[in-house]
C-alpha cells in the first residue's frame, strides 16, 4: 500500500473497519499515504507487557519514521483539535481506545460524544482504525459483553458520520459507504 503518492482527496471522515489481523491498518495507512499530506498517526494502545510493546514496535516498523507520531490513550479529542488542515490524519484505533475508556470507569456516552464531536469537528481528514467485534459469540462476562455492546454503538456512530467506510476482509476492501478514491483503487 504504501507505494507512490497519489494525492488522493479522502472525505473529511473515513472509517477503516475489519477483525483482527484482517489488513484494516495496512489499508487505513494506504489511504493516509496516498493523500500525499503530511501524515499524523494517533495512537492509542499503552503498553502494559512485553507482548503489546512487540505489536506497538511492529506497527511502528510497518508504517516507517515519516509519520508524526501522538501517544494519546485517552484525551483524542484534544489532539484533533490541534491538527492543521492541510495534513492528514490516522486514529489507531478506536478500539483500543474504548478500552482505555471502559478500563478507566469514565462514562461511556460522554466520552463517545466528545470523540464523535472532535472527529467532525477536525480540520484535516481523518481515517478512523476499528475492529468489528459484534461477529463471533457472545462473551460469557458482563464485563466484555458491556465492551462488545458499546464498540458496535461507537462504529455505528463514526459509520453515519464518515463520508467513507470500508470493510476489511481477508486483506480485501469492502466498501460499505462512499467510494474508495480511483487512484488508490489502481493500487490494490
Amino acid at each position: 500500500m504504501n507505494g507512490s503518492q497519489h494525492d488522493i482527496k479522502l472525505p473529511s471522515l473515513s472509517l477503516v473497519v475489519g477483525g483482527a489481523r484482517s489488513g484494516k491498518s495496512r489499508l487505513a495507512e494506504g489511504l493516509v499515504f496516498a493523500s500525499g499530506r503530511p501524515r499524523h498517526y494517533i495512537a492509542t494502545a499503552q503498553a502494559w507487557d512485553d507482548e503489546m510493546r512487540a505489536r506497538i514496535a511492529a506497527h511502528q516498523g510497518d508504517r516507517g519514521a515519516d509519520w508524526i507520531t501522538h501517544e494519546v490513550p485517552r484525551d483524542v479529542a484534544a489532539t484533533l483539535a490541534t491538527l492543521p488542515a492541510d495534513h492528514v490524519v490516522l486514529l489507531d484505533c478506536a478500539t483500543l481506545w474504548l478500552t482505555n475508556v471502559l478500563l478507566a470507569e469514565a462514562d461511556m456516552g460522554q466520552e463517545c460524544a466528545a470523540l464523535l464531536a472532535a472527529l467532525t469537528a477536525c480540520k484535516a481528514p481523518v481515517v478512523v482504525v476499528s475492529n468489528e467485534v459484534g461477529w463471533g459469540i457472545v462473551p460469557d462476562n458482563a464485563l466484555a459483553r458491556a465492551f462488545r455492546d458499546h464498540q458496535g454503538r461507537l462504529n455505528q456512530q463514526i459509520a453515519a458520520a464518515a463520508g467513507l467506510v470500508v470493510g476489511v476482509m481477508a486483506g480485501l476492501p469492502m466498501v460499505l459507504k462512499g467510494r474508495l478514491p480511483d487512484a488508490f483503487n489502481a493500487g490494490l
